[in-house]
């Protein structure tokens, strides 16, 4: 078990890559905190779980310090579509919120307790739409998402002989539900789909379940020499 006798608090675990987190580290021994907006989605997890919506910021850090995790691992977000002419202010002040802000206000709680223990590991999702890579039509997508890794590795750094290690988790294009509604949303499902797995050279989408492995792995001893890195889990689609 490499996570047996950790605690985790994992966010946006309803469904996609957060459920299959959530479960794998279930899997592996955490006493697994599994929360989402929607707590109806949280059922059947092995793990505590509960509603919260990671942008009220004093219902956040309660929940957080009254974890006091081991690990902790950031996956609410949301993707929006457009370029910067088709982008508002609404759509720019709700992702700095979510994506970003929610992990800032996250890490905020957490440090103190990692800091008192000796020691934490915390696990942003992050995307390679961002710093590493453009995609079309994902302005404010992809500008949240290269703040995701700047804020990581500024809190990597600054706790790095702390003992609290701090990495994000780059993906490409995921199955999942969320994938699903945007695909739905172009009008052309097949069509859509036939892009998106073409964006990656392997010629696939990936799974959550193959995110699940590498959050395992960087919430785990075995990563204890990793910090402040921006793992890319993409199909190749960084490589060109």
């Amino acid at each position: 078990m490499r996570l047996q006798g950790k605690t985790a608090f994992v966010t946006a675990a309803g469904q996609g890559i957060g459920r299959a987190i959530a479960t794998a580290y279930a899997a592996q021994g955490a006493n697994v905190i599994a929360t989402d907006l929607n707590g109806d989605l949280l059922v059947g997890l092995d793990a505590t779980t509960f509603a919260l919506d990671v942008t009220d910021k004093p219902a956040l850090t309660n929940a957080i310090q009254s974890a006091n995790p081991d690990i902790l691992v950031n996956c609410a977000g949301y993707v929006h579509g457009g370029t910067i002419e088709e982008a508002s202010d609404e759509d720019f002040e709700f992702a700095m919120l979510l994506n970003v802000r929610s992990q800032f206000h996250s890490m905020q709680a957490a440090v103190p307790g990692m800091v008192a223990r000796g020691g934490g590991s915390i696990v942003n999702i992050a995307s390679v739409c961002s710093s590493i890579v453009a995609a079309p039509n994902r302005c404010i997508y992809g500008m949240s998402k290269a703040a995701v890794i700047g804020l990581m590795k500024s809190v990597a750094l600054d706790y790095v002989t702390k003992g609290i290690r701090v990495n994000a988790i780059c993906p490409g294009t995921v199955d999942s539900p969320s994938l699903h509604d945007r695909l739905r949303a172009t009008g052309d499902y097949d069509a859509a789909r036939a892009a998106f797995n073409a964006r990656q050279p392997m010629g696939r989408i990936g799974t959550a379940q193959e995110i699940a492995h590498l959050a395992v792995y960087l919430g785990s001893d075995e990563s204890a020499f990793t910090t402040g890195q921006a793992h890319v889990v993409d199909g190749g689609w960084a490589v060109g």
